[in-house]
């Protein structure tokens, strides 16, 4: 070439393309997320097809759920009322009324014992519906059962008291024993306690 363009000496310049080091990066950092997604979606599949979790609570759980709702079980088994022999004592000034409740108690499966007036440790001393008393061991088995006749009733124990025995002491507020409806449905109640919940994750 010629004129002011020409170019003099041996060496020439030599024309690189310039470096493309940013799409690198962008490619390095793209294809690393990309196998993280992958990982943790396999992570995930696992989990969801396995169960999750450690094996030891996944187990304790399935066996849980398996078993289903436990009842609530009563400290100890109640008694039919044939079983329970009840003193039907009257703690009141109206007469008649012990032999009445008495033959009520009967008609409704208890086995009836003494009918007569309340000792004078009782006698004319209750104010409420009554009195239901028997020995310690009572407590929890044939009081509960006899309770459900006469709800509002006070349970007592009497712990030098032998036997099996129990005794409902009427008293001043006394009108009646529960409805024959009401007792059944209380003694139903009873014999089936209501079912623990089953646990969430179920």
């Amino acid at each position: 070439m010629g004129g002011q363009y020409r170019i003099t000496g041996d060496k020439y310049p030599r024309m690189r393309r310039p470096r493309r080091r940013g799409r690198l990066v962008v490619l390095t950092v793209a294809s690393a997320a990309a196998l993280g997604a992958a990982g943790w979606g396999t992570v995930q599949l696992v989990d969801v097809f396995t169960g999750g979790g450690d094996s030891v609570s996944a187990t304790g759980t399935k066996a849980a759920c398996a078993a289903g709702p436990s009842p609530t079980a009563s400290a100890k088994p109640l008694p039919e009322p044939g079983a329970i022999t009840v003193n039907v004592l009257n703690a009141t000034t109206r007469s008649g009324l012990a032999q009445k409740t008495a033959d009520e108690l009967k008609k409704r499966g208890f086995r009836i014992g003494e009918v007569a007036n309340a000792t004078k440790e009782y006698d004319k001393k209750v104010k409420g519906t009554g009195v239901l008393l028997g020995p310690a061991a009572a407590l929890d088995t044939s009081l509960r059962v006899l309770a459900t006749q006469l709800a509002d009733a006070e349970r007592r124990t009497d712990a030098a008291r032998k036997g099996s025995e129990v005794d409902l002491v009427i008293g001043d507020a006394f009108k009646q024993l529960a409805t024959k409806a009401d007792a059944d449905r209380a003694l139903t109640a009873l014999a089936r306690p209501e079912p623990t919940s089953a646990p969430k994750n179920c």
